[in-house]
């Protein structure tokens, strides 16, 4: 093409001087509406506004395929202080790829780098930012009227964690992963069916790495390329809405990687990291930390946040690694970290930054959650910022799922002396709103499937494994699981194939899936179950029943709902076990795990019996139940 069709245009900008103020003082949290790649029409000439923050740069120019892309032809020009840098190119739009051709004032260093918040970017392995839009017709005004019913801390969640490039492939077009309209449909249908309530995608923000999984982002402001465009993706979001289901994203502020085109040393400077590695690098993940302390970095986050809940409609987004964040300390030996100004090994900066995305992020959409992955006891999570707190709406509840997981994947025979793993969470269940997950962390690594984690023959694994969903079910907190679980799939995770959907050709996968189908609809359909954030839902009955591996607990509803879990961890039936319960009348056995639909051995309480006038556990009636092997039995007083 002629050079000439792409003329820059100076003195043309959507940048005011207050939205240059407001970035730089760290205050501005709609920077998408302004900065990065904007097809306009200005005095009938139709273009491309571009700008970026390079404030150390000595030169910025745009290059593309639209001038062979060299550094020397579309010159941007600085707005003084501000570190931005803008210019209007007319003939191109959308579809166009481009980079930010850098000429910094470090040592002759020049780079072309993707625009950081561009709305779409080439499908990897190439790495340019491409113009786009993001025009969309909405049909969810329905869901997003009522979302706040969904989203309640008293709403029953039940989240089914996805990674969207594994869990169904086509393998008659070469394996490929299902695109983001075929994912809508698809996941659609299963996830009704299943009746899990919100769907919670592993990163989808643009990744370069596809075994990163999403977590190292070089495109927070683009849904990935590999499956579609953004208005595919915002079809899939509006198209799950449709049909009741709500939608959260995997959210990753708090390390980026290095790969050149990304935002490390971005303009010949740290720009958005820590020149210091003792502060500014991951031990772990060899990734950069963000410069939380740092205004124009504030305003990049936090904007990058709120940007899915605007033009999205995610209604909640789960923030990854917050202990990362936290602590200065995290992952690091004496003398590798550089303590806060008071000594410390709190994180002051991360933690304010985390404080401002949550109080705008809940005053702008309060009918959203956002989710806290942190794996320590930082006090007062999910509490408001005005009282101290960090103000998210959830905390995934680690100390659970490290606590059960390993209890369950003791012999049963040893489980009498290790029995504080499975209540020691009583003594804190209710410290913050918790969800608890089952996550695709504890499937991959070597550490096993859910099902190959239990320990005795295939019969007693499923059983076990139907134990553990439904106790995590009855337990008071939210429920996450990561796909694959529900089907008892037998390896690990591998990102690179689909699930073995093939397994549920055997009536053992059959049964474990159809028990996750009735779990669900027990929790989505008993008030009782739903009463989970607050300690008046909860009692125990039997919580020390150490040498037979018995739990048993009541779960209350908000309206005199009564109902109660009685698990057997061991394989030993167990009959005429007393169980005390707080009225007389008929208990319906609403839900057995051992049944044989469920690939069970059929023992059970011939679906419910009669409370005897029989003093047990402080209570003036009991039930004589017969306990199933390795499962879970749930009563309804009639």
């Amino acid at each position: 093409m002629a050079q000439s069709n792409y003329t820059m245009q100076y003195g043309i900008s959507l940048l005011t001087d207050d939205d240059l103020y407001l970035f730089n003082e760290g205050s501005h949290f709609r920077i998408y509406e302004k900065m990065g790649a904007h097809p306009l029409t200005v005095g009938g000439h139709q273009g491309t506004y571009f700008s970026v923050w390079a404030p150390n740069a000595e030169r910025v120019s745009l290059v593309g395929n639209f001038n062979h892309w060299d550094g020397m032809s579309h010159l941007l020009r600085s707005r003084g202080d501000s570190g931005i840098w803008e210019g209007f190119v007319t003939g191109i739009g959308k579809n166009e790829n481009y980079k930010f051709h850098i000429s910094t004032k470090y040592m002759g260093y020049v780079v072309d780098k993707a625009d950081p918040i561009a709305f779409f970017s080439q499908k990897p392995p190439d790495t340019a930012s491409v113009v786009w839009d993001l025009n969309y017709t909405w049909h969810d005004q329905t869901w997003m009227e009522e979302r706040r019913a969904h989203n309640s801390l008293h709403a029953p969640i039940s989240v089914y964690e996805v990674h969207s490039g594994s869990w169904k492939r086509v393998p008659e077009e070469d394996n490929r992963p299902l695109n983001y309209r075929e994912l809508a449909h698809s996941l659609a249908e299963y996830v009704l069916k299943m009746g899990f309530t919100h769907v919670e995608l592993m990163p989808i923000m643009e990744h370069p790495f596809f075994g990163s999984w999403g977590y190292q982002v070089t495109g927070f402001f683009a849904p990935t390329s590999r499956y579609g465009t953004p208005q595919d993706f915002m079809y899939f979001v509006d198209y799950l809405h449709g049909h009741g289901i709500g939608v959260i994203l995997d959210w990753v502020p708090s390390h980026f990687p290095n790969d050149e085109h990304g935002l490390t040393f971005f303009d010949g400077t740290h720009l958005y990291e820590h020149a210091d590695p003792r502060v500014g690098m991951h031990p772990d993940w060899n990734t950069s930390i963000f410069n939380y302390g740092r205004n124009e970095v504030r305003s990049f986050l936090i904007s990058s946040g709120l940007f899915w809940l605007d033009r999205y409609h995610i209604d909640g987004l789960r923030m990854d690694a917050v202990a990362s964040m936290l602590y200065l300390d995290y992952s690091r030996k004496e003398g590798e970290w550089i303590p806060n100004r008071y000594g410390g090994r709190e994180n002051l900066d991360a933690v304010d930054f985390i404080r401002r995305f949550n109080q705008e992020a809940y005053t702008a959409y309060p009918d959203i959650q956002v989710i806290a992955e942190e794996s320590t006891a930082w006090p007062m999570a999910t509490k408001p910022p005005y009282v101290g707190g960090l103000g998210f709406g959830f905390k995934w509840d680690m100390g659970w799922m490290h606590d059960t997981l390993k209890y369950c994947s003791h012999d049963p025979v040893h489980r009498k002396y290790h029995h504080n793993e499975l209540t020691f969470r009583s003594l804190y269940s209710f410290s913050e709103n918790f969800i608890m997950p089952l996550s695709h962390d504890e499937v991959v690594h070597g550490k096993g499937s859910l099902l190959s984690k239990m320990p005795g023959d295939d019969w007693q694994k499923f059983a076990a494994l139907r134990l553990l969903l439904g106790y995590m079910y009855s337990q008071p907190g939210k429920k996450l699981l990561f796909m694959g679980g529900e089907i008892g799939q037998w390896r690990e995770w591998d990102h690179n194939t689909s699930l073995d959907w093939n397994l549920l050709k055997y009536d053992r996968h059959q049964g474990l899936q159809k028990w996750v189908e009735d779990i669900n609809r027990l929790y989505r359909t008993e008030p009782a179950l739903q009463v989970d954030i607050e300690p008046a839902g909860f009692e125990w009955v039997d919580g020390g029943d150490a040498d037979n591996s018995v739990i048993s607990y009541l779960r209350k509803g908000p309206s005199g709902e009564t109902i109660l879990v009685v698990c057997n961890f061991t394989p030993v039936p167990r009959e005429n076990y007393l169980v005390g319960v707080p009225a007389g009348g008929y208990w319906r056995e609403i839900l057995n795990s051992d049944a044989k639909e469920y690939w069970g051995s059929g023992i059970g309480n011939s679906g419910g019996l009669q409370a005897n006038p029989v003093a047990m556990h402080g209570r003036d009636f009991s039930l004589a139940l017969t306990l199933p092997p390795l499962a879970i039995d749930i009563f309804k007083l009639a």
